[in-house]
C-alpha cells in the first residue's frame, strides 16, 4: 500500500540527498516525491508517496527514520486524513491541425489546458488527482502521446487537521528520542 508524507526540512543544500538515500538504504520504493519552499523561505516541504509492503509498521518505521536526519523539523503521515492531493502534467501529442479539435474537447472535458501549439503537436497541462490524470492519458494514447512529464504528488490536509504522527516526545516542532525507534528499522 501507498503512503503519503509531508515532511518539513530546512532549506538547505544536500537535503533531498539526505532524505532520499534514507529511503535507498532502508530499501523503501519511492512511488513520487516533490519538494519545493513553504511560506517560510527556510522550510521546504515535502510530499513523499512510499510503498510500504508492511502497512503501519514501515510507515512507523519511516518516520522514525527521517526525524533521525538533522534537517527534518516535523513529518506527517496524511495517507488516511482528510486532504486535497493534485498532480501535475505535460502531455505532448503529435497532432496536425485536423485533430486539434478533438484534442481541445478532450481538454475542456477533463479541466485541462492547451499551453502550446506548434504545426505538427499541442502540449496539453493537466492538474489533479492521479486516477484524472491517467483517464486523460489512456484518452489521448491513440492520438499519438510523444513526451511526457509528471511533477509527482503533493497533498495538504484538509481545515486545520494535522497528519499522523507516530513518534512521541513533541517539543515545540521537533521530535526527541526517536532514536530508539529508528533502530527498529532494518
Amino acid at each position: 500500500m501507498n503512503y503519503t508524507f509531508i515532511a518539513l526540512v530546512e532549506n538547505k543544500p544536500g537535503v533531498l540527498n539526505r532524505v532520499a538515500s534514507l529511503f535507498r538504504r532502508r530499501n523503501f520504493n519511492i512511488e513520487s516525491l516533490a519538494v519545493g519552499r513553504t511560506e517560510d523561505p527556510e522550510v521546504s516541504r515535502m510530499t513523499v508517496v512510499v510503498d510500504c509492503p508492511n502497512g503501519d509498521m514501515d510507515a512507523h518505521k519511516i518516520e522514525a527514520n527521517l526525524y533521525r536526519l538533522v534537517n527534518v523539523i516535523d513529518v506527517q503521515d496524511v495517507t488516511r486524513q482528510p486532504s486535497v492531493t493534485r498532480d501535475l502534467a505535460l502531455i505532448k501529442i503529435k497532432v496536425g491541425p485536423e485533430k486539434r479539435a478533438e484534442v481541445n474537447g478532450l481538454a475542456e472535458i477533463f479541466r485541462a489546458h492547451i499551453v502550446d501549439v506548434a504545426f505538427d503537436s499541442v502540449i496539453v497541462e493537466i492538474t489533479g488527482t492521479e486516477d484524472k490524470i491517467e483517464g486523460m492519458i489512456e484518452l489521448l494514447r491513440p492520438l499519438g502521446i510523444v513526451e511526457m512529464v509528471r511533477t509527482g504528488q503533493v497533498a495538504m490536509t484538509r481545515g486545520l487537521t494535522d497528519g499522523v504522527r507516530r513518534v512521541q516526545g513533541v517539543t515545540g516542532s521537533r521530535y526527541e528520542d526517536v532514536s530508539e525507534m529508528a533502530e527498529m528499522a532494518p
